[in-house]
């Protein structure tokens, strides 16, 4: 996860600390049919993560166990957060461009990035390129260079979340332009 200096900007709230992140939380666990054998509809092992400074959610009732279905509930808001919040990116300039954050930069090796999109670095970096998209008017090309990725690579991280790919989509549509894919 980031780290914070107290003259950086805030980081997105996908990239803090999942304990961070589940202490700004409103938690709520609840019966929800789903597996469990004898468990069903007995125990409240479905979790709901309500995240309170936005009002997002992550929900979460497949697994057996209530800590599981928590973990899962905070994977999901983590990338609802990232689909939904926009942070403002300073582009920089010529004497001062531009730089990814220390989490990107370490998964960005000779233009390609690796993330798996089960990893907990994963929300993080999507709305890390999703912040650097909007700011470049979803221009990948040019989204890719301020990131040190290739166009390819960018497209591909942002189509391993299809409700990212899509709202990119709909954002270009809407500026006339043709879709990613």
């Amino acid at each position: 996860m980031t780290t914070h200096k107290d003259d950086d900007p805030p980081p997105h709230p996908a990239a803090i600390d999942p304990r961070a992140l589940e202490a700004q939380c409103e938690f709520r666990a609840t019966r929800r049919s789903g597996p469990g054998g004898q468990n069903r509809n007995k125990v409240e092992t479905a979790v709901i993560l309500t995240h309170r400074p936005t009002g997002l959610r992550g929900e979460a009732s497949e697994r057996r166990t209530q800590g599981e279905n928590r973990r899962a509930a905070l994977a999901r808001l983590r990338i609802e957060l990232a689909l939904a919040i926009r942070q403002p990116v300073d582009l920089g300039n010529e004497t001062s461009p531009f730089e990814p954050s220390a989490l990107w930069r370490s998964r960005c090796r000779g233009g390609r990035i690796s993330i798996n999109p089960e990893h907990d670095d994963f929300p993080a970096l999507l709305a890390e390129a999703l912040d650097v998209l909007t700011a470049l008017n979803d221009d990948p090309r040019a989204a890719s260079v301020s990131l040190g990725c290739s166009t390819t690579q960018l497209t591909k991280l942002i189509g391993l979340e299809p409700r990212a790919l899509a709202l990119i989509n709909a954002r270009r549509r809407q500026a006339g332009r043709h879709p990613l894919h």
